[in-house]
């Protein structure tokens, strides 16, 4: 997706890497100081993430409006979480979920995305959408027209 993100003028993709902590909480604070170090104007901000890093998207939509938030297989409305089920505030959102998760179920995601008004798609796969790459790229730079185009 960096890639994908990186084939358009102007545009800068930054990848985190999440995997010095579990903990959702200190995911979430290098999610804002990636924001902060980069310069990023949430308006202008295009956040991604699949599992946990969906949830640090949405979360993060939530506490400042961003211009989108394209979400794969995002731990959300799950119990253990905190704030499992945040406000997303992104002017644009997509989420992309698998059929057959094992890891974070789909009806409660699907059960947000309704109660938000929020677009969903679900696709014959897991939780790693490994099956669907073609499609989940071809949607993110459907979704990236939409975004540069506001």
């Amino acid at each position: 997706m960096k890639l994908a993100a990186e084939s358009y003028p102007g545009v800068t993709a930054i990848a985190l890497d999440h995997r010095s902590s579990k903990d959702p909480e200190v995911r979430l604070e290098q999610m804002h100081r990636a924001m902060e170090d980069a310069g990023a104007v949430p308006e202008r901000t295009v956040l991604a993430g699949s599992s946990m890093g969906g949830w640090v998207c949405a979360q993060t939509s939530a506490q400042q409006r961003v211009l989108g938030c394209f979400l794969l297989a995002p731990a959300l409305a799950l119990p253990k979480y905190p704030q499992s089920s945040p406000v997303i505030q992104a002017r644009f959102c997509q989420i992309i979920h698998g059929w057959d998760d094992d890891v974070v179920p789909v009806f409660p995601v699907l059960n947000l995305a309704r109660d938000q008004s929020l677009p969903a798609l679900v696709l014959p796969d897991g939780h790693r959408l490994e099956n669907s790459l073609e499609r989940v790229i071809l949607e993110f730079r459907h979704f990236l027209e939409i975004c540069l185009q506001n």
